[in-house]
């Protein structure tokens, strides 16, 4: 009984230790493949806020030290590192989360109106940026980089990098404050309209809360749809490279 018991533990022993390497595994493929593109999306949306706020005239961000790529100078405790990788590690459905936002000073802008608009645009534009970059480097990934191994982990990578860049563009260009799509709107809008519109921030936002929570399914349609159109563009690219 003493030696089948011992055996029965040791065997127990390994394969607690045999899951606790899958567990280990598991968490650091989502942070990898997951976490750290949606970061690096995050901070680049934050830091072209930055870059054409100074390109107008603003220099608040660059001297707040803002135009950087630098995660921790754009990150929130809670938005960019516990929401996130909370719902990665605990397989929530729901993965978003948001970064610091850039300040910006309207007075010192050239033209605060119209260069406001494109200080908005700029964040969500970088994102379609940052798919189209990645939609190119995926298609010379397909025509010389093997299909399995690294060269299969950076295809997924890639993917979803581009799918992660396409929400958070469409996301933000939602035309309600706080998002960018209230800004970029804000120039075309009404007077009363706009002051409305900042009279409720508090209350849109719950709204936002709340419409994450109701319409995260609704927005992933466009944006399968447009990563699917992306990836039609790196077979494509793939093509013509070899």
């Amino acid at each position: 009984m003493g030696a089948l018991f011992q055996l029965h533990l040791l065997e127990l022993l390994r394969l607690n230790s045999a899951m606790q390497e899958l567990n280990f595994v598991t968490i650091g493929y989502k942070l990898g493949m997951v976490f750290v593109p949606f970061l690096f999306a995050l901070c680049f949306h934050e830091f072209a806020h930055g870059l054409v706020a100074k390109w107008r005239g603003d220099p608040t961000a660059e001297r707040l030290g803002r135009v950087s790529l630098n995660p921790f100078v754009h990150a929130d405790l809670i938005g960019t590192w516990i929401l996130p990788i909370a719902a990665l590690l605990l397989g929530s459905p729901f993965f978003f989360g948001w970064a610091k936002p850039v300040p910006v000073d309207p007075r010192n802008l050239k033209r605060p109106k119209q260069d406001m608009f494109w200080v908005a645009l700029a964040g969500p534009g970088s994102n379609v940026l940052l798919a189209f970059v990645s939609t190119i480097l995926l298609g010379l990934v397909f025509a010389y980089a093997q299909t399995d191994g690294m060269g299969g982990a950076f295809t997924e990578l890639l993917k979803t990098f581009i799918m992660i860049n396409l929400f958070l563009a469409l996301f933000n260009m939602i035309p309600i404050h706080p998002l960018d799509g209230g800004k970029v709107i804000e120039p075309f809008l009404p007077y009363s309209w706009n002051r409305w519109l900042e009279m409720n921030q508090g209350a849109l936002n719950m709204g936002l809360l709340v419409g994450i929570l109701l319409l995260g399914g609704v927005l992933a349609v466009p944006v399968r749809w447009a990563t699917q159109q992306l990836l039609g563009i790196s077979v494509w690219v793939a093509h013509i490279a070899i």
